[in-house]
């Protein structure tokens, strides 16, 4: 049976020594006073204690017994229906949610570390919340103050649930040719006919509401994405009063059969005449649905990191217990028939890999989440902007190289247990099976590299990137007469140098070939985000040398790790900008007929 504990030491590691972070929100006037570290440790040990003593619990039986679905109703696993209710009453799904209905305003990157500790937990479980967390963002930044006051206190509180509802099955990705509807009433709102599919938590017991975010076209909507409108459909009517009336023309045609999240509903979702109101301006939708999408992809890169923690920590626990061979060195056990596998150096290797990669996303998340906050809290219109290029840049490596190296850490995890790890009761199985969501959806992984290789790195010569270079940059010289710096420094500069070079190379190829951005992508974003984690690696590896004397076994594995990173993961990126160089010819060389 898997086990969690949250990794408490480093969250506040993260944000208190590395990132600083309550002098950052000190310097917000939006958060100025509203949340300091005492009070950051005190929601950190809750969500930690919730996380691991309520929901972790339930995570392989739900996974063994999945969601019901019953003439169109669902049914969430046992116990799920009793743990949200524990959730919503402490007020986690409005962590960060707008304080005048009913949220707590918190800081993204709090937030970021509790919706670890969830989806560690079960992401099964942890997509709900997320989603309404969601949705609740896109309605206060886009809705009516009457939407507002309307839905965001109860969804805030949990009693009401959230879902956003998107693709069709004709569409997938290409939003552009959606069929679902909207016809106007007279009265300011509208009636939405359509299907959507893939909709996680789109039906379920475990709110007395839930609360759709409709994509659909207005009868004299332009063609393509540029028509497309954002809409707040209930599942039940809201009375004038907020009493619950009849059903609104919403229901659950199916729930997926799937290889992974077995707990939570995919679900068809049928509106017939389901009556909704615009959230924002007719025909911006999508760009109204990108407010949530853009947190939400950081939250699918978090997802993927809590379900590679809870890998990594169970296959740590397995090999310090599990005894197998000697090791190369003469018995270290020598009273017993054999040495725990944790001598081998082969399982070294996968376990620092796997440290290596979710250490570095925690201290990557956080740093996105910095750039979140700026954008949601300050007031200067340049710094905004600079962050806004920042969010921009870094989220679809967020995204993408998160969930990439997430599944890679979660294999490697199920592999430290041998024929174990792929036995259902160890768990681990169940963890790359849950995991391999991550880079499916919220737009796959192909569309988010090709999203950073032609939209953001390409379309203006590589200006976005010169950005975080010449932020590198600016901490390599401040710390370069550090003591002992130089083995991290040095590593980081050449990686640094290597992507700007590559980003030219690719600058250069799109000019003359309109296949080199997707020959490129994949690649150029696995680039990407190594370069970013050597940044976080090296801002750990220094903070940890300054601190030393306080706690020299957690300070001395951090500097191990992230000399594991720079000797044998930071490499990688060679290989990757010779790939970029080579162009689009051998990928695009076999006819269609061919393969």
């Amino acid at each position: 049976m898997p086990t969690y504990s949250a990794p408490l030491r480093d969250m506040r590691f993260v944000l208190k020594d590395v990132f600083k972070i309550d002098e950052l929100w000190a310097s917000l006037p939006g958060l100025e006073g509203a949340v300091d570290m005492e009070t950051a440790d005190a929601i950190l040990e809750e969500a930690g204690k919730i996380s691991a003593e309520v929901i972790a619990p339930l995570n392989r039986e739900a996974d063994e017994e999945g969601s019901h679905w019953h003439d169109g109703q669902v049914t969430a696993p046992a116990g799920f229906k009793q743990a949200y209710e524990t959730f919503s009453e402490g007020g986690w799904v409005g962590l960060g949610g707008n304080p005048e209905f009913g949220g707590m305003g918190m800081p993204k990157t709090l937030v970021a570390q509790v919706d670890e500790m969830v989806q560690s937990a079960s992401i099964s479980f942890g997509l709900a919340p997320m989603l309404s967390a969601g949705a609740c963002l896109s309605i206060n930044v886009h809705g009516s103050n009457e939407l507002k006051e309307a839905f965001l206190p109860n969804m805030y509180a949990g009693t009401w649930a959230g879902a956003m509802d998107l693709t069709e099955p004709h569409a997938c990705t290409d939003l552009g040719i959606i069929r679902t509807k909207a016809e106007p009433l007279g009265d300011g709102s509208f009636a939405i006919t359509g299907t959507k599919i893939f909709i996680t938590w789109g039906e379920h017991d475990m709110a007395e509401n839930i609360i759709h975010l409709v994509l659909a076209k207005l009868p004299d909507a332009p063609a393509g994405p540029k028509g497309i409108s954002l809409f707040l459909v209930p599942k039940l009517a809201v009375n004038e009063d907020g009493s619950l009336g009849e059903n609104n023309g919403v229901s659950c045609g199916s729930i997926e059969k799937k290889m992974g999240i077995k707990a939570s509903a995919t679900c068809v979702m049928n509106f017939d005449e389901a009556r909704g109101w615009l959230v924002c301006a007719e025909n911006q939708g999508l760009a109204c649905m990108f407010t949530m999408m853009n947190y939400e992809r950081l939250g699918v890169g978090v997802q993927g990191l809590g379900a590679a923690e809870t890998s990594y920590q169970n296959a740590r626990d397995y090999a310090r217990e599990r005894l197998q061979s000697r090791s190369a060195n003469g018995a270290v056990a020598p009273d017993k028939a054999a040495d725990p596998i944790i001598v081998h150096a082969d399982v070294r290797r996968m376990l620092m890999t796997m440290r290596a990669y979710n250490e570095g996303g925690r201290a990557f998340s956080t740093y996105v989440a910095s750039w979140l906050d700026i954008t949601k809290f300050s007031t200067d219109r340049e710094t905004i902007q600079k962050a806004e290029a920042m969010v921009a840049l870094l989220t679809p490596i967020a995204k993408a190289f998160m969930s990439d190296k997430a599944l890679e850490a979660t294999v490697l995890g199920q592999q430290v247990f041998g024929g174990h790890g792929f036995v259902r009761e160890w768990g681990q199985e169940q963890l790359v099976r849950d995991v391999r969501i991550t880079q499916i959806y919220e737009g796959t992984n192909g569309i988010q590299a090709m999203d950073l290789m032609g939209r953001k790195v390409v379309q203006n010569k590589g200006a976005m990137v010169d950005v975080l270079v010449a932020e590198i940059n600016d901490f390599i010289q401040a710390n370069a007469d550090s003591e002992g710096a130089q083995i991290y420094l040095k590593p980081l500069s050449a990686a640094i140098e290597l992507l700007q070079e590559t980003t030219q190379v690719v600058v250069s190829q799109a000019a003359e070939d309109a296949d080199a951005v997707g020959a490129a992508a994949m690649d150029y974003l696995h680039l990407s985000g190594y370069v970013v984690y050597a940044y976080m690696w090296a801002k750990m590896a220094l903070c940890s040398q300054g601190l030393m004397a306080e706690d020299e076994d957690f300070h001395g594995a951090k500097i191990g790790t992230a000399q594991f990173f720079f000797q044998r993961l930071l490499p990688q990126t060679e290989a990757l900008a010779k790939n970029i160089a080579s162009g689009s010819d051998a990928t695009m060389a076999l006819k269609a007929e061919q393969f």
